[in-house]
């Protein structure tokens, strides 16, 4: 894992540790490679994915009520209040679609850099995405399980061809 990023150093498919393992697949956060065969607890993985992110969204909701009740008290005035709720609420409702298509392709590093302020106020929809996509699969199976599988198949198809050493391969006489 890159300690800068907390990716894996190796992407989705990458080669085993020797030469005719074949692709292993990239692990997701909170379920390693479970997701491959559904195996190792991956059910309980995927309930506790989902009611962790669901009270991690309750608890979120309750801290911004309590933002709400300090400009309520601080008496900022309606248009503060109204600027308030609706930053929070656009931003959630873009870091929602956001966190959902990621789930589906991959982010370009780049947009993903310039919108991180945007959704870290809108963390509210990034948990809710995360905990709608649990109750689905693990959140990003699809799109690692489609890379995968274009790993093995092109490991496949590679391996195939390769049968013997070329270099002792007959000439044919003509």
């Amino acid at each position: 894992m890159s300690d800068e990023t907390g990716t894996p150093d190796t992407p989705a498919g990458s080669p085993g540790g020797t030469p005719g393992d074949g692709p292993r697949p990239e692990p997701l956060r909170f379920f390693g490679t479970t997701w491959v065969n559904h195996d190792n607890g991956y059910a309980a993985r995927r309930a506790a994915a989902a009611v962790g992110s669901l009270a991690a969204a309750v608890a979120s909701c309750l801290v911004l009520r309590f933002a709400y009740q300090g400009l309520q008290i601080a008496g900022s005035g309606t248009f503060v209040t109204v600027l308030v709720i609706a930053m929070f609420a656009i931003c959630s409702a873009l870091a929602f679609g956001n966190t959902w298509a990621g789930f589906d392709k991959r982010h370009d590093p780049a947009r993903q850099a310039s919108l991180r302020g945007l959704l870290a106020i809108g963390f509210v929809g990034s948990l809710a995405a995360y905990f709608f996509r649990s109750l689905i699969e693990a959140p990003g199976e699809k799109l690692h399980r489609a890379e995968y599988e274009e790993a093995r198949t092109q490991h496949a198809r590679r391996s195939a061809r390769r049968t013997g050493n070329p270099s002792k391969k007959r000439r044919r006489q003509g």
